[in-house]
């Protein structure tokens, strides 16, 4: 494979293949780095995604790949890229496998994980009952006995969100509650109960939550459970390039995807807290287009 690009994107879901498509059909030569394994391939469906919607992760990205894959001057490489650096035209990526490649711009797709609290039966239940995000997932298990596991104000305002879905919710705090009074009035007042007790398992069925086990020997019936839990960057870009990052672990773009790093640019989830399908193409476009745009700029001068 020729290791010179124009174009490299790191990550190759919905975000990586929408930048190929709009790179791909502005005739650009790009290689997108991915190893098949993106954040949702656990979860069963995926919604709210126009024309798309109640279809598996998988099959949308199937379905991606499949057009992008029709433009030659997008090529794929299945591997993971675990080193960046600048070099004297662009910058030098390396992969796991140990391959190198050049490239005048870089686009960082390659998106974030989760960090799972030490819960027994979270993990098992992630994407499928345990849920982040009620614009994805929450239309299907509207009213149902619903709970949040977060504590303070992401935790309050997180409770005025789903009380849209259900009026049956109880707040997790996994602990003492660091709500504040006023808070903890307001929650009441609508109805949320609020249980400080620590988590011991999550009950499940092939991933479909039956209880909450808790270390004093309680337990809850739940059918649902929204967490808001911490993420880190899949790729390690701000260390090796100097990418700030944003107090919340997100990479830093202004609003044409550009990180602070001049011919470094980012989409999808590693730049955003509203982690969605219909998101992150959105983001991937924009940021296939700007870097055309900044390509044909630097040619025409």
């Amino acid at each position: 494979m020729e290791n010179n690009f124009e174009v490299i994107i790191m990550g190759g879901s919905y975000a990586g293949l929408s930048a190929g498509m709009a790179l791909g059909r502005s005739l650009r030569n790009v290689l997108i780095i991915d190893n098949g394994k993106p954040c949702n391939r656990q979860t069963p469906y995926s919604h709210n995604f126009l024309t798309h919607d109640g279809k598996t992760p998988k099959e949308i990205g199937t379905i991606a790949r499949s057009q992008v894959e029709k433009y030659s001057t997008v090529k794929f490489h299945d591997d993971v890229v675990v080193k960046t650096a600048k070099a004297s035209e662009g910058f030098e990526v390396e992969t796991a496998s140990g391959k190198k490649f050049n490239a005048k711009k870089l686009i960082v797709a390659t998106g974030v994980k989760d960090m799972h609290p030490d819960i027994p039966g979270f993990g098992e239940c992630w994407g499928i009952s345990v849920l982040h995000c009620p614009y994805c997932h929450g239309y299907e298990v509207k009213n149902e006995t619903t709970g949040i596991l977060a504590n303070g104000d992401i935790a309050y305002e997180f409770s005025k969100m789903i009380l849209n879905w259900t009026k049956d919710l109880t707040l997790f705090t996994n602990g003492k509650s660091s709500l504040t009074d006023e808070q903890t009035e307001k929650l009441n007042m609508h109805h949320v109960n609020i249980n400080e007790d620590e988590m011991e398992e999550i009950q499940h069925e092939n991933g479909q939550i039956q209880n909450i086990i808790f270390k004093n020997g309680r337990e809850t019936p739940l059918k649902v459970l929204y967490a808001k839990i911490p993420v880190e960057q899949n790729l390690n870009i701000s260390e090796d390039l100097g990418c700030e990052l944003t107090e919340h672990g997100l990479l830093k773009i202004d609003v044409h995807q550009k990180t602070m790093v001049p011919g470094v640019f980012a989409c999808g989830d590693s730049t955003t807290m509203m982690r969605s399908v219909a998101n992150a193409v959105a983001q991937g476009n924009l940021a296939g287009a700007i870097v055309n745009k900044e390509l044909v700029d630097e040619e025409f001068n």
